[in-house]
Formats: structure tokens, C-alpha cells, sequence
């Protein structure tokens, strides 16, 4: 195990694989916003105006911190982390209620028969993305793996 912790290639494909299904996740959400802002909707967490705001908003952030994470910018990994984690709230809250609604994750489904029963599968799926999180941790302390800072991608300096 330890020297999967240290390698640098198992590191690099796992923070590159959540990344894109990140980036993936959010290109299907904006490719249908309305679709989205009916599923957020369904929840009965927020205003419809909201659900509207947040069907672009939320697949924005995704692909901005699927791309960081991607790149191994420093906070990405955190903000993935930031959105596993309040996803997983959302669907708890869901599975409380009894809702057997799509969570929209990876777009709205095209029709019934592929569509999620409930949002539990959702939930597992964010768990599994989530320890891969929190192996991308311990990776970054056991190697000293260091992501870098968004003006050193850029090429600029960050120190003065």
C-alpha cells in the first residue's frame, strides 16, 4: 500500500479520472439547464428562481474544479471534495424524504428506463468518488505531492 501511496502515476490517475467525470458531469448539466433546474426543483430545497440560478451555477463550479483538479491546482481538490460532500447531503435528505427522484449528476435522463430507482445509487457512487478524494490526500502527505498555484499555470509568479 505504501508504495501506491508514493506513486506518482496512481496519483495522477486518480485525481485525472475524478477530474473529468467532474468536467463530464457538469458539460451534461449545462447542455440541458432547464431539465436540471426541474430535478434541482424536485428537491424542495430552494425557489424556482434558485433552481434556475443554480442549473448553471453548480455545472460551472464542477468543470472549473474537475479542470483544477485535473491540472493539480492547488484548492481543487478541495472544492471536488466541498461538492461530494454537500451532493451527498442533498441525497440523504432525499432518501429521509422518500423521494425517488434522478439527483441529476450526469444530466437529466433521456427517458424513465434509465433512470436511477432513488438516489441511493447516486450516494454510493459519491462515496466511492470521495474516498478516491481522500486517497488523493493521503497521497499529496505520504509522497509530499504538491499541487500548484493557479498563477504559477499561468506562468506568472506568485511570490513578490
Amino acid at each position: 500500500m505504501k508504495s501506491l501511496l508514493a506513486s506518482k502515476a496512481f496519483y495522477t490517475l486518480i485525481r485525472v479520472t475524478l477530474g473529468l467525470l467532474f468536467v463530464y458531469a457538469g458539460t451534461l448539466k449545462l447542455m440541458n439547464p432547464e431539465g436540471f433546474a426541474v430535478t434541482i426543483n424536485i428537491y424542495g430545497l430552494v425557489t424556482w428562481k434558485m433552481a434556475g440560478f443554480l442549473s448553471y451555477a453548480i455545472p460551472v463550479v464542477e468543470i472549473l474544479s474537475g479542470l483544477g483538479l485535473v491540472l493539480d491546482v492547488r484548492g481543487a481538490l478541495a472544492m471536488v471534495v466541498a461538492q461530494l460532500l454537500g451532493f451527498m447531503v442533498v441525497l440523504l435528505y432525499a432518501l429521509y424524504l422518500g423521494l425517488d427522484a434522478d439527483c441529476g449528476c450526469f444530466g437529466t435522463p433521456k427517458n424513465t428506463d434509465n433512470a436511477p430507482s432513488g438516489p441511493l445509487p447516486a450516494f454510493f457512487r459519491d462515496a466511492v468518488m470521495l474516498a478516491g478524494c481522500l486517497l488523493l490526500y493521503a497521497q499529496r502527505r505520504a509522497a509530499c505531492f504538491r499541487p500548484r498555484a493557479l498563477g504559477r499555470l499561468f506562468g506568472t509568479s506568485e511570490r513578490r
